[in-house]
Parts: structure tokens; sequence; C-alpha cells
């Protein structure tokens, strides 16, 4: 990984929007010493319902972007970013990349005991068969079973995502109703924005599944990266976070401290995203 340079430099986080947001609160935990630059892309979200090309091509400006603020690695927080474009297919770039993808799959494997794997995401992500690929390359005898969310997003984006809430309960009854019918003991959200929908999931799929939150797995195996590299940022100080967007950043400090647990001031620069290509 000596591609990324020098320890100092910050950790490149993006999202299609604000879930991402949830890889960062756990970053900031797992690793306190690290400067971070957060980029969502709140004028084109979803990306979850757009083509292969279209979502390739987003991913590819989100980290150019990153790449101009001079990152040392690049973490994609986003389960239709990490299902469209692979690391394979990301070599090229001058600093290592990584997905949610195969942290989370790794993780799911490793919890299941009935060998019954859920997988949830956007449209995108379970079209691509990516976690099915990933759970076969650890263990062919694992059954995957997924189910496309695709109003998820846009009702975490909106606020509507606290327990009890009466159309994120009804989106999560219409939605898990095939995985918990093949009756899974382990569920990947595989959308960082779904960790917010955490209760409202846990409560439909009841208290024998495990949920795996790939956001956090993800800072894990990140965390692991930089260490195996020797690019952990070498001090006791807190490190900064700079959050920019791609619209308005209003509704980005109204909700954004939710996403982050109230953990963190979060305020946020617009940028013109569409200036910025590999």
């Amino acid at each position: 990984m000596s591609r990324a340079g020098d320890a100092s430099r910050p950790i490149g986080v993006f999202d299609s929007g604000l879930g991402g947001l949830t890889a960062v609160k756990e970053l900031r935990a797992i690793l306190p010493g690290e400067d971070i630059v957060y980029f969502g892309d709140t004028g084109r979200v979803p990306y979850g319902s757009r083509g292969r090309d279209i979502i390739i091509s987003y991913a590819r400006q989100d980290i150019a972007f990153l790449l101009a603020k001079g990152v040392k690695i690049v973490l994609a927080a986003c389960g239709t970013v990490s299902s469209t474009l692979l690391p394979e297919e990301a070599t090229g770039l001058p600093v290592e990349y990584l997905g949610v993808v195969a942290p989370a799959s790794a993780a799911a494997a490793r919890a299941t005991r009935s060998g019954r794997v859920g997988v949830i995401g956007t449209e995108a992500t379970v079209a691509s068969g990516s976690y099915q690929r990933a759970l076969a390359g650890i263990d062919a005898g694992i059954v995957c079973t997924t189910a496309a969310c695709p109003l998820f997003v846009p009702l975490v984006e909106n606020g509507h995502f606290a327990p009890g809430d009466r159309m994120a309960e009804w989106a999560a009854e219409e939605y898990l109703a095939p995985v918990k019918a093949a009756g899974v003991d382990t569920l990947i959200l595989g959308c960082t924005h779904y960790p917010l929908l955490a209760g409202t999931i846990a409560a439909q799929m009841g208290p024998g599944v495990t949920l795996i939150d790939s956001g956090r797995e993800a800072a894990l195996a990140l965390k692991d990266r930089l260490e195996a590299a020797g690019l952990l940022a070498r001090t006791r100080q807190l490190g900064k976070a700079d959050y920019y967007v791609s619209d308005e950043p209003t509704r980005f400090h109204q909700l954004a401290q939710i996403f982050m647990g109230g953990a963190d001031d979060v305020p946020a620069r617009r940028i013109e995203i569409e200036d910025y290509h590999l």
C-alpha cells in the first residue's frame, strides 16, 4: 500500500448521501487519531436505482475528489458502489480502494450458525450478486437469500428511521418477508444507510437474527489495512473530519449529527462534483 503516501494523510470516505456517515462514526471510534475527508453525493442520491455505467461514472468522480484532497486510502462506504466498482477494477488508483462487501461477508460467515445468511441492499447491490459471490467464496455451503429495499435509502435520507416510524415499519415488513421466511440467522445490512433502521429491522426479524453492519466491518478492515502498511496516524490528538456534499448542505446539517450519534460537529461544504474526473 505504498501508493498511499505518508501516514499523516487523511482517510477518504464517500457515499451517495448521508449513509456513509455511519461508517465515519465507526472510524472516529476505532481510529480517533485519523483525519477523515467525507464526501456525500447528496445531489445525486440514491445510486441504487441507477444503471451500472452511471454508478461507476459517479463513483470515479467521487474518488477523484477525494484524491484531490490527498487521501491515503479510499473507502467506498456505499453498498451500491462496492458491488459495482470492484476492487480489482480500481487497481490503477494511486491509493488503495476498499469497499464494504468483503468485510461484511467475512463477518457474516463467522457469525452464522445455520449457514443461512440474508442480505438486504439497494436494487443495484442485489442485482449485482456481489454478496452471493463473496459468501460462496468463503464457504460454498452458505445459503444466501437477498432482498432489495429500494425505499430504505429515501426514507432514511428524509428522516424516517426512528423506531415506531410507521413508514419505516411498513417498508421493513414488506421487504424483509423473503429473508425472514428463509430462516436466516444472520442478516447483512448491505447499505450504510441501514444501521439507522437497525431497531426496526431487528424488531421485524426477531431476536435470533444477528445483524451485520457493513460500515462497521469496513472500518475495522480499513484499520487492519493501514496497520499492516504502517500507515496509521502517529498522534494521540483527536483527528479532524471535513465533510463535503454536492447539494445544499442545510439538510445535511439537520440530519448528520443523528447519523453520527451526536458525537461530532458536522458542518459541510458544497462542491461541484462534476468538476472532478479520474
